[in-house]
C-alpha cells in the first residue's frame, strides 16, 4: 500500500484550459476485448491510471504483445495465442475491471478461471449477472470460494434479460456475445457511454450491433474469434473527470475551459448542475481532432471539437421543487445521474444555498465519506446508508482524511481545494487508480497542491 499523500491549500480558484482524459470505464472493456482479436488493434487515447497499469499487466501476462505509441496513450495490440496459465491471481484480485476478462477470454480460450475480483470497498460487488448471462450463451460455470471457472465449447447467441442493468454484466454478455454463431438479443442492457464506446469497437471489428444507446442490444455474432478484423479505435472522454473538474472550478469561482467533450454525454449531469446554480455552455472549437493523449489524426469527416466553457461567478444555490418544496438529487443507470458522481455533487452542495436531499441507490457504503466533510464544517445529516441531507453553505476548513475510494477521494480532493487552510489526504493510490497524473494536471489549473511520501 502506498503511503503517499496529497498536501493542498485551498482558497485558491481552478480555472484555465484543461482535455479530460479517455474514460476508464471505457478503456478498461476495450482492452479486455483486445485479447479476442488475433488480428491486432490499436486503442488510442488510454488514461495512464492505476487501474489501467495492472490490467495491461495482466494482459501481457496472458500472451498480449503492447507496443506502446509515441503519444504516451495509445497502444497496438496483438494476441498471437492465450496463455491462460499464467493468468496473475494477485492482480486480477486486486481489480475490479478484471471482472470483463471473463467474456473475452471465454470467447477466445473456451474456458476461463477468474479469481474473485478487488476494487473499491464501496459495496459487495455482485456477479451473478455475469455469470447467468454467459451461462445462457452457452458457459458452464463453476463457482469456487476463490473464483469462478467458466466452460464453453460452443458459444450461441440467445435472448438474454439481464437481472440488473449492470454495465460490466453487459459488457462480458456483448463481447461474448460478439464472436458467438448466431443472434443474441440483450434486454435491460446498461447503456452508459463506455457500454456504446465498447459496442463501437466491436462493430470496427466486423461486428453487426443494433441498439447501441438504448437497453436493447441485438448483436450478430461473427461465429467465432478468427473472424474479428483489426480495427483503430479511440476512447471518448472522461465524463466523470469533467464532472469533477467542473465542480471544483464552480467551487473555487474560477473561470474554465474544457476541451473534447461529448455534449450527449454531459445532459443530464448538466440537469443536475444547474439545479445546484452552476451553468456553463458549450462551443466549438477551430482546431484538430484529438483526444487528450494526442487522439486520433485529423480526420475531417470527424465530429466537431467541443469545448465546455465555465465563467465565473456561479449562483451556486439550490433550485426548490414546486411549491419551495426540498428537491432530491439521485442516480440511477444511464441516461440518468450517474452514481460514481454523487460523491461530487454532494461536496458541492456544501457550498450552495438551500437544502437538498441526495439518495444514492447503487452503493451502501458510497455516502460513508461524508464524516470526512463534516469534520471540515460542512453541515450533513447522513439519514442512512442511502441517504443524506445537505444544508448549506457552510464554510470549510483544512483537514486530515483518507481517501475512502475513488469517486469520494476526489470528492475530498475538491472539498480541500474550496477550503481555507491546509488538508492533507492520504490513501492517495485510490484516486490515483481513477484520476491520471492528477496533482500536476490541476497545479496547471492554479492549484496548490503536492504529492508527499
Amino acid at each position: 500500500m502506498s503511503m503517499s499523500e496529497f498536501h493542498i491549500e485551498g482558497g485558491h480558484k481552478i480555472g484555465g484550459t484543461i482535455t479530460p482524459q479517455g474514460n476508464k470505464n471505457e478503456a478498461l472493456p476495450v482492452l479486455c476485448a483486445a485479447l479476442m482479436n488475433p488480428q491486432g488493434v490499436t486503442i488510442r487515447n488510454v488514461p495512464q491510471i492505476e487501474d489501467i497499469k495492472n490490467l495491461l499487466k495482466i494482459l501481457e501476462a496472458v500472451g498480449a504483445q503492447l507496443t506502446p505509441l509515441e503519444d504516451g496513450h495509445s497502444y497496438k495490440i496483438s494476441t498471437p495465442q492465450i496463455k491462460l496459465s499464467e493468468l496473475p491471481p494477485e492482480l486480477a484480485s486486486g481489480l475490479r475491471g478484471s471482472v470483463t476478462l471473463l467474456g473475452p477470454l471465454l470467447a477466445r480460450a473456451k474456458k476461463v478461471f477468474l479469481p474473485r475480483p478487488g476494487g473499491d470497498k464501496i459495496v459487495r460487488r455482485r456477479v451473478d449477472t455475469h455469470l447467468l448471462a454467459l451461462s445462457a450463451l452457452g458457459a458452464k460455470v463453476e463457482v469456487f470460494n476463490d473464483g469462478y471457472m467458466l466452460v464453453a465449447d460452443k458459444l450461441v447467441g440467445t435472448a438474454i434479460l439481464l437481472d440488473e442493468a449492470s454495465v460490466t454484466g453487459t459488457e462480458n454478455a456483448v463481447m461474448a456475445a460478439a464472436c458467438a454463431e448466431g443472434t443474441t438479443l440483450i434486454e435491460n442492457a446498461a447503456s452508459e457511454p463506455h457500454v456504446q464506446g465498447l459496442c463501437r469497437f466491436l462493430v470496427a471489428q466486423g461486428v453487426k450491433i443494433e441498439g447501441i444507446g438504448s437497453n436493447m442490444l441485438r448483436i450478430h455474432g461473427v461465429g467465432g474469434f478468427e473472424n474479428l478484423k483489426s480495427a483503430d479505435h479511440t476512447i471518448g472522454a472522461d465524463y466523470l473527470e469533467i464532472g469533477s473538474f467542473i465542480a471544483m472550478s464552480a467551487m473555487t469561482g474560477g473561470d474554465l475551459v474544457i476541451q473534447n467533450i461529448n455534449p450527449i454525454d454531459l445532459r443530464m449531469i448538466k440537469f443536475v448542475f444547474e439545479r445546484v446554480g452552476i451553468n456553463w455552455r458549450y462551443q466549438e472549437a477551430a482546431r484538430a481532432h484529438g483526444g487528450a493523449g494526442g487522439g486520433a489524426d485529423t480526420d475531417v469527416n470527424a465530429p466537431p471539437q467541443i469545448d465546455l466553457v465555465m465563467k465565473s461567478p456561479y449562483a451556486l444555490k439550490i433550485q426548490t421543487d414546486v411549491h419551495g418544496e426540498i428537491p432530491k438529487i439521485d442516480d440511477a443507470p444511464w441516461p440518468m445521474f450517474p452514481a460514481d458522481l454523487i460523491s461530487i455533487i454532494l461536496t458541492v452542495a456544501t457550498q450552495c444555498s438551500g437544502t437538498v436531499l441526495i439518495h444514492e441507490k447503487l452503493f451502501e457504503s458510497r455516502l460513508y465519506f461524508t464524516d470526512k466533510l463534516m469534520g471540515m464544517g460542512a453541515q450533513i445529516v447522513l439519514c442512512d446508508p442511502h441517504r443524506a441531507v445537505i444544508i448549506g453553505p457552510s464554510k470549510l476548513y483544512g483537514s486530515r482524511m483518507t481517501s475512502p475510494d475513488i469517486r469520494a477521494g476526489m470528492a475530498l480532493v475538491i472539498a480541500a481545494l474550496a477550503a481555507e487552510g491546509q488538508s492533507v489526504i492520504q490513501n492517495i493510490l485510490q484516486i490515483d487508480r481513477g484520476y491520471e497524473n492528477i496533482d500536476a494536471r490541476l497545479r496547471l489549473l492554479g492549484a496548490k497542491i503536492e504529492r508527499a511520501g
